[in-house]
């Protein structure tokens, strides 16, 4: 497949556009096509932490970088200034990609973002990336349905003002997988909320830190035994709970038999 070479240059004093793009997680392959045509193309690059930093490799010489993480509480810019970037950028005429890691629709402020550039008549389109929610699944050889384990996920937000609007009882009855973004340090609150409302004290759990990455860590445990888990503190992790956790053991144990095997061939 051909890449298309490209959108038709803005004229004199025409409004640029804001692209709000997904980057996908961990493993810079997993760039859609459509968001490395942008990158390639763009004329600002306003991007976040969480995404292959090897990807902004791709820009072209002299597009303008603007580094906006946000990790572990420390912000290098606040909202506002980030929409405002935004707006200033495209009203000048130039093509803006607002590079996010994973998808921008899923905890990644592209709502927000993009309801701000609507009201400030600043055109704008969404590019849809690959979620930490299925890269750390997939990576992590967790599915998060598997027939007769699991019909269905929720994905959560694990943040604690979060935590106080979920209703746990309909949680703890639910026959699938639940996926909570954020849930570091509220992973042993959210255990004992759903051991309270009737959940299974042994029901898997799994934390898939760095996910897609060099550096992925899976582990592993029960909802009695989470705080004996500990993700590091510095990496982005996902935490999955339910009995699908269990393939992990069961396909990661199948690979090593395989490799075992043809090493001896």
């Amino acid at each position: 497949m051909k890449l298309k070479k490209g959108i038709s240059r803005l004229k004199s004093g025409e409004k640029g556009k804001v692209y709000l793009v997904g980057a996908g997680t961990g493993d810079p392959e997993l760039i859609t096509v459509k968001a490395l045509r942008l990158i390639r193309q763009a004329d600002v690059i306003v991007y976040d932490a969480l995404l292959p930093q090897s990807l902004l490799a791709e820009a072209k010489p002299y597009a303008e970088l603007v580094y906006c993480g946000k990790r572990s509480g420390r912000h290098q810019l606040s909202q506002i200034q980030i929409n405002r970037k935004l707006v200033e950028s495209a009203s000048s005429g130039k093509m803006v990609v607002r590079l996010k890691g994973g998808d921008p629709l899923i905890f990644g402020r592209g709502g927000e973002e993009a309801i701000y550039l609507s009201e400030n008549g600043t055109p704008f389109e969404f590019v849809p990336g690959v979620s930490a929610l299925q890269v750390c699944s997939s990576y992590g050889k967790i599915p998060l349905t598997h027939r007769g384990v699991s019909s269905g996920f929720m994905v959560l937000s694990g943040d604690s003002a979060s935590l106080a609007e979920l209703d746990f009882n309909l949680l703890a009855k639910f026959n699938g997988t639940l996926v909570f973004f954020m849930a570091r340090s509220t992973a042993g609150q959210i255990s004992a909320l759903l051991v309270e409302a009737g959940a299974d004290r042994n029901l898997p759990v799994a934390f898939i830190e760095n996910g897609g990455s060099a550096d992925q860590r899976v582990l592993t445990g029960t909802l009695a035994k989470i705080n004996e888990l500990h993700p590091h503190q510095e990496a982005p992790v996902l935490l999955v709970i339910g009995k699908t956790v269990l393939l992990h053991d069961r396909l990661t144990e199948s690979e090593a038999i395989q490799f075992a095997a043809s090493v001896r061939l």
